[in-house]
């Protein structure tokens, strides 16, 4: 092992635990602000082009956050979970040829989104309830982005590569400036400016695409750069199956996971949606908050990855459990502060949306139940983050599964028996708990022991 990650891997199994942890995170939580910053900009930008564009942005919405929960937390979470073990365990050639093996699944999963998208994007959009205007609007915004997919799977593949290293810094600097970019170019490119014509909804894909494009390439440079251990040698481009195997065997089951998130959410808030418009408005609101805690505890759960993952190749079961469940108590207290403020005082956020009594009423009823219960919803995305580092993440899928089958089958039954509001937001409360619960059981029973390849 070279010395810049010689001392590297020595740190990060020989550092205590929270404060490591927590300089890890910091990069992470800081780029949260920036990419809200750029979901913000594009929904004030194509909302001065009216309802029906607005309308459009939110029927593409679940499928952006697929797109990037995929390429940077599922099969991110993969690569990253296999650089670590590989360079834990003294192995920099494996680490580059794992690098090399993980910018090739990159490339093929950015193809088959496009493919995918582009062929199915109507089908989904219809299904989703658009049509008209906003079915137009929609398709004009996503079949531009879609397009450009690869570009978000090769910059999340390379900042996935860096996380496994356990440099947070880089890919945490190279993706905040690109959003830092993205704002004023998709205000220019969606409504005009100076020599660039308006493209309406159009110019902000245009944006994303752009962004994500120019991250990409910075963090490939970043690699490549002379004197890097992940510089590939002429012997590292070979493939092999077994390599592609290991990224995949957390990789692909975390995709299922995402596609779980994301389908739940799509599910409850058809379910919402038959309470009424100030409902389903005011769930929005509040499930809002939530969605805004998982890039939080996205940032914990990269830094425990590379933890968990340069222990287990060391041969350290028993520290990667400690970090485990150190790193779960740090997300918990987290979503604790949120549950619990907005559980007290829920017009607080509220209010920020909207002064509609009805939608004040939702809003406030769903946090009241739900917010006590993201301490859990935190421990169990924390846990699940930590199984990818330790290459062992089934168990945490499947307690995704529980969480899905209790809130879907739950939610439908309540309506079908005419129960009130509040019981499908219990039922949600519900799935968080088991979703906490049955992580926390899993990974308590698991046995972590080393990952050994090539």
């Amino acid at each position: 092992m070279t010395a810049p990650h010689a001392t590297r891997t020595e740190r990060l199994l020989a550092a205590p635990i929270v404060p490591t942890i927590a300089r890890l995170a910091l990069p992470g939580v800081v780029l949260v602000a920036f990419q809200t910053a750029v979901s913000v900009g594009d929904t004030i930008f194509v909302g001065r082009l009216g309802t029906a564009s607005l309308a459009g942005l939110a029927l593409v919405f679940p499928l952006v956050m697929l797109l990037q929960m995929a390429s940077a937390g599922a099969m991110g979470g993969g690569v990253a979970s296999s650089i670590a073990r590989a360079l834990g365990a003294g192995r920099t050639d494996l680490a580059r040829r794992l690098a090399v093996h993980a910018v090739v699944l990159g490339g093929a999963f950015g193809l088959a989104f496009t493919a995918l998208m582009l062929a199915g994007g109507p089908a989904i959009y219809r299904l989703l309830g658009g049509k008209d205007a906003p079915l137009a609007e929609a398709l004009a915004y996503s079949n531009l982005l879609f397009a450009g997919a690869a570009s978000v799977w090769f910059a999340n593949t390379f900042a996935s590569i860096l996380r496994g290293t356990g440099n947070m810094f880089a890919p945490a600097v190279v993706l905040s400036l690109a959003a830092v970019l993205h704002v004023p170019l998709s205000g220019a490119l969606v409504l005009g400016a100076g020599p660039l014509p308006p493209l309406g909804i159009a110019g902000a894909a245009v944006a994303y695409v752009v962004n994500f494009t120019l991250a990409a390439a910075a963090m490939l440079a970043w690699c490549l750069r002379p004197g890097s251990t992940l510089r590939p040698k002429r012997a590292d481009l070979r493939f092999e199956w077994l390599l592609f195997a290991d990224i995949l065997r957390v990789g692909a089951l975390s995709v299922v996971s995402s596609v779980q998130t994301v389908l739940t959410a799509v599910i409850v808030t058809g379910l919402v949606a038959g309470f009424g418009a100030g409902a389903l408005a005011g769930y929005g609101v509040g499930v809002r908050l939530e969605l805004l805690q998982v890039p939080l505890v996205f940032a914990i759960g990269q830094a425990m990855v590379a933890l968990v993952g340069t222990s287990i190749g060391a041969g350290r079961p028993e520290r990667a459990k400690r970090i485990a469940f150190i790193g779960a108590g740090m997300a918990a207290a987290v979503c604790l502060a949120i549950g619990l403020t907005v559980a007290i005082v829920p017009d607080a956020w509220v209010r920020l949306f909207s002064d509609d009594p009805a939608v004040l009423a939702a809003g406030a009823s769903y946090l009241r139940i739900a917010g006590p219960f993201y301490p859990l919803f935190g421990i169990g995305m924390a846990l699940y983050f930590a199984s990818q580092g330790a290459g062992r993440v089934l168990w945490p899928v499947l307690a995704g599964t529980a969480r899905l089958a209790v809130v879907v089958i739950g939610g439908i039954a309540a309506a079908s028996l005419g129960a009130p509001l509040v019981a499908l937001f219990a039922l949600i409360a519900l799935g968080m708990a088991v979703f906490g619960g049955l992580t926390s059981w899993f990974v308590a029973r698991a046995h972590w022991g080393t990952t050994r390849l090539g």
